[in-house]
């Protein structure tokens, strides 16, 4: 069973909406658990509609492959050895920034996904949540 839950999701979501604040970036964040299932996922005033699957989808590409999506970037780029990884999937991988696994005790127990501004935005606002999960776990 995983050990990611709806309180923990919250904490995470709201350090990651803080975060998007603080950048005046409207942004859509995700949470899933161990299996990539969806835990919790909020949406900030005026996000764009197209980021409810796209943070889901990022998130789901990090429990699956157990990597920040950012790592992904150059491999999966034309002439990149995991070019076309992104038509696999169903195309749900994400080849780009904003989706971030979450550790604990050196196992995956789920990720977060952000989408909403430019790739870097979307890290940083991800990254905001990654620390919040860790400063309450």
């Amino acid at each position: 069973m995983s050990e990611m839950n709806l309180e923990l999701a919250k904490k995470l979501i709201d350090g990651a909406e803080k975060e998007a604040a603080d950048i005046g970036v409207q942004m859509v964040i995700t949470v899933v658990d161990d299996g990539g299932n969806l835990i919790a996922q909020h949406r900030m005033d005026d996000a764009w509609i197209a980021s409810l699957d796209v943070s889901k989808n990022k998130a789901w590409t990090s429990v699956a492959l157990k990597m920040p999506t950012s790592d992904l970037e150059e491999a999966a780029a034309p002439g990149g050895e995991l070019y076309g990884l992104n038509t696999t999937n169903d195309g749900r991988i994400v080849v780009f920034g904003g989706g971030i696994p979450l550790e604990k005790d050196g196992k995956v127990i789920g990720a977060v996904g952000v989408s909403g501004g430019a790739v870097a935005q979307d890290v940083q606002v991800a990254e905001a949540g990654v620390k919040a999960f860790k400063d309450n776990n």
